[in-house]
This record gives C-alpha cells, sequence and structure tokens, in this order.
C-alpha cells in the first residue's frame, strides 16, 4: 500500500483526502505548481510593465531593453533653455530690420530672403548657392549657412585658448604654435577634446566673432545686398517709416554720425537674433526625448546608436549629441574647423576657373590667415539641428538631400571612386576642389575617413535610413 502525503504538505486549496489515488495527487501537485508559476508570470510581467510606463525608475541593466522596446529615454533630464521674454524695443526694430527688403539695392531682397525663418533661418530653397545683387543676378560664393543657435557661438580662436586668450596672442602666432603638431583623433567616443585647431567664429570661414559683425557682411556684399558702403546703407535708414523708433531709442543728436547709425542698426539686428526664441527654440523631439517626455522610434533609436558610435557613424565627435553637465541642450557641433575634401560643385559659375579654390579659412574671403595655409580647405562644422530641413549641404552646395551627404561620409575612403569625376584620361581626381600641395589638411585620421581603400564601408544602407531618420528628430517645432 502506498503511504499518503501528509497534509501539511498538501496546498490548502486543493484537498487530498487519505487514499486518494495516485493521479488524483499528481495532478494536485500540478496544479499548485502551474498556480506558483502563473504567479510568478504576472509578478515579473507586473514589473516589467512598470517599468515600462515608468523607465526612470528601471535598473540600469534594463537600459538597452527600455530603449528598445518603448523608444523611452530611461534616464532623463531636465534641459536649461534660454529664458523666453517680450523682445525689448531695440529687438523690434532688428526684427523689422531683419525683414526689410529696402535695405538692399535691388529693394527686393531683406536678410530673411536667404535666412527664411521657414527654413530654420536657412535657405529658402534647394538652389546651390542664392543670387543677389543690384539685378538679383549675381551668384553667390557659398551656400547661407542657418542663423539658428549662434548665440552660443565663441570666438574665433586657434587651440584650447579658443576664445579666451587670442585677444592677447595674435593669430598668426598661434597658427605657428599649432603647426607641425600632429592632428587629434577625434571620437564620439570621447568627443569635445581640446586640440590646435581653429574653432568658434561666424560664417563658413569664422571671419567675425560678433552677431553685429555678421549683420554687416550681407548688406555690403557684392552678389548679395549690394550697397556701395555704410553710406548708402545710412541713407536707406533715414528713409525707414520707422525711423523714429531708433531716434527714440538712441537720441536725435547721436543718430546724426552715419557711422553711428549703421553701428545701432546692426546691433538692433543682433539684439533681434540673441533675444527672439525662434532662433533657439530647442524643442525638437530629441529634446522631448532627453527630457523623458516623448519617445523615439525604432529606426530613431537606431540611429542615435549609430550616430554615437564610433566605428560606425561616429558623428558625435564633431556634432555632439549630448547635453553639456548643467543641463544646456546639445548644438550638435563642436564648432571646429574641418577639410572634409568635399567633392568640387562644378555647377557654380566660379568654378569654371580651374585656378580658382575656395579654401576657407585661408580665402578668398577671409585675408588675415591667408598665409596659414595648414588651414586650407578648412570650414565651420555647422549645427545638425534642423539639417533635416534643407535642401542644400556644405558650403559650396554639392548635395542636396542627406543621403547624399551620408553617402559621402562612408564612401570618401574607401570607394573614393564613387564620390569624385574622372578627368578626360579616366585618372580620378580626388579632392578635386582643393589644390594638391594641401591635400595633407584633409582629415583622413577620424572614422570613417581612416579607411583604406577597398575596405567595407561602415554603414550599410538600412544604417544610412536609421542616421536619416535621427537627424530627422533634430527638427524644432
Amino acid at each position: 500500500m502506498t503511504a499518503s502525503r501528509p497534509e501539511s504538505d498538501v496546498e490548502p486549496s486543493l484537498p487530498v483526502f487519505k487514499g486518494a489515488p495516485p493521479a488524483l495527487k499528481r495532478s494536485g501537485r500540478l496544479r499548485s505548481a502551474a498556480i506558483g508559476v502563473a504567479t510568478l508570470v504576472a509578478a515579473i510581467a507586473g514589473t516589467f510593465g512598470y517599468f515600462l510606463a515608468f523607465p526612470s525608475h528601471a535598473p540600469a541593466s534594463l537600459d538597452r531593453w527600455i530603449e528598445d522596446t518603448t523608444g523611452a529615454n530611461p534616464n532623463p533630464i531636465k534641459l536649461v533653455r534660454p529664458v523666453e521674454r517680450p523682445l525689448s524695443l531695440l529687438a523690434q526694430i532688428g526684427q523689422k530690420l531683419f525683414y526689410d527688403p529696402s535695405l538692399s539695392a535691388s529693394g527686393k531682397q531683406s536678410c530673411a530672403s536667404c535666412h527664411d525663418p521657414a527654413h530654420s533661418f536657412g535657405p529658402p530653397s534647394d538652389r546651390d548657392v542664392q543670387f543677389g545683387g543690384p539685378d538679383l543676378h549675381q551668384e553667390g560664393l557659398r551656400t547661407p549657412p542657418s542663423l539658428t543657435y549662434l548665440y552660443r557661438q565663441p570666438g574665433f580662436g586657434i587651440g584650447p585658448s579658443a576664445g579666451d586668450l587670442d585677444a592677447q596672442i595674435p593669430l598668426d602666432q598661434l597658427a605657428q604654435k599649432a603647426l607641425g603638431k600632429p592632428r587629434q583623433v577625434k571620437s564620439a567616443a570621447a568627443p569635445g577634446q581640446v586640440a590646435m585647431v581653429p574653432a568658434g567664429g561666424l560664417f563658413w570661414d569664422g571671419r567675425v566673432d560678433m552677431l553685429m559683425d555678421q549683420a554687416m557682411g550681407p548688406l555690403m556684399n557684392p552678389a548679395e545686398m549690394a550697397n556701395k558702403d555704410r553710406f548708402a546703407v545710412d541713407e536707406k535708414l533715414r528713409r525707414l517709416p520707422y525711423f523714429s523708433q531708433l531716434e527714440t531709442l538712441f537720441g536725435k543728436q547721436a543718430l546724426q554720425r552715419p557711422e553711428l547709425l549703421f553701428i545701432e542698426a546692426m546691433s538692433a539686428l543682433s539684439a533681434y537674433q540673441v533675444e527672439s526664441g525662434a532662433f533657439h527654440r530647442f524643442n525638437s523631439k530629441y529634446d522631448g526625448w532627453l527630457e523623458g517626455k516623448e519617445r523615439l522610434t525604432h529606426a530613431e533609436m537606431r540611429g542615435l546608436r549609430l550616430f554615437n558610435d564610433p566605428d560606425k557613424g561616429n558623428c558625435a565627435a564633431c556634432h555632439l549629441s549630448q547635453p553639456s553637465r548643467d543641463g544646456v541642450p546639445p548644438l550638435f557641433t563642436d564648432t571646429e574647423y574641418e577639410s572634409l575634401g568635399v567633392p568640387r560643385n562644378r555647377r557654380l559659375a566660379v568654378n569654371g576657373d580651374p585656378a580658382f579654390y575656395d579654401m576657407g579659412v585661408c580665402g578668398p574671403i577671409r585675408k588675415d590667415l591667408a598665409k596659414q595655409t595648414q588651414y586650407c580647405g578648412m570650414f565651420l562644422t555647422p549645427t545638425l539641428r534642423n539639417s533635416a530641413g534643407r535642401g542644400v549641404y556644405f558650403h559650396n552646395g554639392v548635395y542636396h538631400d542627406l543621403r547624399q551627404v551620408l553617402k559621402f561620409y562612408n564612401l570618401r575612403a574607401a570607394h573614393p571612386e564613387k564620390i569624385y569625376p574622372h578627368d578626360a584620361q579616366g585618372h580620378l581626381l580626388i579632392y578635386d576642389d582643393l589644390p594638391v600641395k594641401y591635400h595633407a589638411n584633409i582629415d583622413t585620421t577620424d572614422a570613417p575617413f581612416q579607411q583604406a581603400r577597398g575596405d567595407e564601408p561602415p554603414l550599410t544602407d538600412a544604417d544610412i535610413g536609421d542616421i536619416i531618420a535621427f537627424i530627422h528628430a533634430l527638427q524644432d517645432r
């Protein structure tokens, strides 16, 4: 006779009577185990469900799972944005000046003509460059950069002292100090390292430091607003219907001096760009994700990882993607200068001259560093915020969509034949927009440019699509 199981071992909710058949006893034990497993599964599901609903409460070991499953940020932070205030009277005048075409020689072109607020204060169309001049038929040399997020741009400098000691140490001396030093490799794994390279400044070549000076340039540029000089601008300012507001602000006597009127008008334009939140919204989907308020799609999340991966996109090496320690949102630029070897844009009229080269920091527009040839071919790294809304890319406008741009980065080193043209004899014209004697300036050390000819490119077409999806998440709204 088989001994029965002691009653103390039997689940209270599943009574088994003395002398019960063995099958019934086994059934009771199985039901007890099933209930236990179900209870455990429910507990685990409840715990994970709680973490899905409140990802910031989850342990760090679950960060990747939460990102993959929900697209949420498991480590949200509070971003510190500029305080929004009503525009001062000076900024209000600057706003009117910004949209006023009467300040141009043609009477048809304003600041907003090339820096369209509907396109994040960048070019209004997908033209390679914009046209201006007295008859609007003069072709510009470079594509207009965006005016957004310039309020935090440091002054131009070279090396660790950039923007600080440069007023005491002349730029040519700093450049000589940097000459011959090995180039520091940039990696998304450790972005923002200080190197003896140019950084900061405004325009593609960093030739001015202040927004006031930046505003002056287009007014006298023959291919833009095309005024002969400041006195021509002064005459137009005095005819403005809102000139009395300038008089109210600065006084009639002060504005009798043409040079002072011009400077005060430029200060108004500068104040508008600094005070107006339209120039630095910091309200993209990615900003919302950083604060834990929005969730990225699977493609955007994969793109973010590829963007930050030093062995894949390595984009974050120059386009910094992390907030500062005090919560200031990332600008997606290190404000440094790079020589990338972008292909020559043969659609530009100026490039019909085979002897002409736009070499950025060392000319032709900027003059003071013309002899510092180690910087020839270098242009400012722009912010990637709102770049998905542009129709034209790089200083010469050679590319017109982000996929072309990413293919350039992906293929330039491994398959240059897919990037550069061939001459009549079939020779590959690599780095064709920079004289051969300056080719050593071109970045060949940072990923993905360190690859050997014929290597497998680091990004697949699917990877490129994911990075583009992430860059779209950087659009202000």
